[in-house]
Parts: structure tokens; sequence; C-alpha cells
């Protein structure tokens, strides 16, 4: 065995370490959203924010009151229909805010698990290349949710209720499902061009293969956006597709500018 070289056992041993970095830090991002709270005050004429202990007023029910204020079309009200179905839509307001807190780890923990193979000099550009571009299109996603895709299907799916006159009630667990379904989709969605530069940089593959296979990427993100959507409605998959068709050509674009065309293989 060469010197510096690891038995299987040791990369396990390694991967099992971060993984469970990786576990305590989205834990005590959902444990910390659960049991505190953000209130904004001011003390002469400066206002700020600080967090305080809060059972029932905590960080998870705020973004939950904040969700619903934003994204219910009007007319629509939020209901409870069984005991308890406040808390868990809370904890699973916890389980996003860990998950997406945690992604700048995950991608630290999964370079350095590989950095090993790859030179001193580029460890801290390339990890900052994946950190950074990730993080963004994440959050893009989020925000492209957020502002547009939810509002407007909300909308568009209840409008068929108001035109009959019918009233219009949304359980909390449905709705905070619904919601956050749609951000991982998007978040999840939104990061095709950093898979495809990642790809690309093996040197397996380069610019010509994205290219030339266009129209089958076409049909794959479509059958993608019909899976990974919350609803059947038809109309959900193209707020999806029509965006990742965009960061497709992104993708493209990144590759051919970052990626010198010796590496191209395809």
């Amino acid at each position: 065995m060469a010197p510096g070289e690891m038995y299987f056992t040791d990369h396990l041993n390694e991967l099992r370490i971060r993984f469970l970095r990786i576990i305590v830090f989205a834990i005590s991002i959902v444990l910390f959203s659960s049991i505190f709270g953000i209130q904004l005050i001011t003390i002469n004429n400066h206002s700020f924010y600080f967090f305080y202990p809060a059972v029932y007023n905590n960080i998870a029910s705020q973004i939950t009151l904040f969700l619903s204020n934003n994204l219910l079309p009007e007319g629509v009200k939020l209901i409870q229909t069984a005991p308890g179905q406040s808390l868990f839509a809370q904890i699973t307001v916890s389980i996003l805010l860990g998950i997406t807190g945690t992604i700048p780890i995950i991608v630290r923990e999964i370079f350095g698990f590989i950095s090993p193979a790859i030179s001193k000099k580029t460890k801290a550009k390339t990890l900052l290349k994946l950190i950074v571009p990730i993080t963004i299109l994440f959050l893009t996603g989020i925000f492209f949710s957020f502002f547009i895709a939810i509002p407007v299907i909300l909308t568009f799916l209840y409008q068929y209720g108001q035109s009959l006159g019918i009233l219009s009630f949304l359980s909390i667990n449905e709705f905070v499902s619904f919601v956050l379904q749609f951000f991982i989709a998007f978040g999840v969605s939104f990061q095709l061009p950093m898979i495809m530069y990642i790809i690309s940089l093996t040197g397996l593959i380069g610019n010509r293969f994205w290219l030339k296979n266009f129209r089958y990427a076409l049909i794959v993100i479509v059958i993608f956006g019909a899976v990974i959507t919350p609803d059947g409605s038809g109309l959900t998959m193209w707020f999806i597709s029509i965006p990742m068709l965009l960061l497709y050509l992104l993708g493209i674009l990144v590759i051919k500018s970052n990626i010198s065309k010796d590496k191209a293989v395809v």
C-alpha cells in the first residue's frame, strides 16, 4: 500500500463522519427554528432583530404564517382538521430550513471527501466555484417558486371554485406540503447547470454532447417536470420544465466558457 493511500474501510469511516456532521448541523437548525422566534424591537430609534425562546411563536410558525399571508389566493382560508396538524406543519417547515441551511455544508463535506484527488492549488478555487453557485441556484429556485409559480398555480386552481361561489378552505398540512414540495422541486431542478458542469469536468463528455442531445434532454426535462410536481394539473410541470430548458442552455454556455476544448471527449 502506497504512502497516503487509505483502505476501503477508512474511506467508509471518513464518509460516515462527514455524514454525521451534516446530520448534526441540520438537526441543530431544525431545533433552533423550533424553539426560538424572531422579534423586531426599537431602542432609541434603532431597530434590530433578536432571537428569543418561543414554543408557539417560533421561527417555523412565523415562516408558516408568512407563507400563508403571501401565497394563499384571496378568499382561501387555512384550517386545521385534526389536533396536531399545525405542529406537524411547523416541523415540516423546520426540516426545510435544515435542508436549505445545510447545503453549503453538504457541498463542503462532499468536496472534502473527494478533494485528495484534486491538487492543492485548485482546491479552494474549486470549492468556491461549487458552493456559491449551488447555494445561489437552490435559493433562486425557491424564490422563483415563491414569487411566480406558486401564486399563479394556486390562484388558477382555486378560481374554479370561486367562480361557482364555493367557499375555499385548505388544510394547513396540505398547504405546507404543497409549498415545500414546490420549493424543493424548484431548488433541485435549478441545479441543472451545475450538474452539467460537474459531469463535464470529468472530461468524459463535452459541450458537443449537450448540444447534440438537446432533443432528448427536452423529453427528459418534461417528464421530470411532470413527475416532480405535486399536483396533476398539467400546468404545474411547465413552470419547472421551461426554466429547466433555459437552465440547460445556460449550462451549455457555462461549459463552453469554463472548460477547455481539449477536455471534450464526446
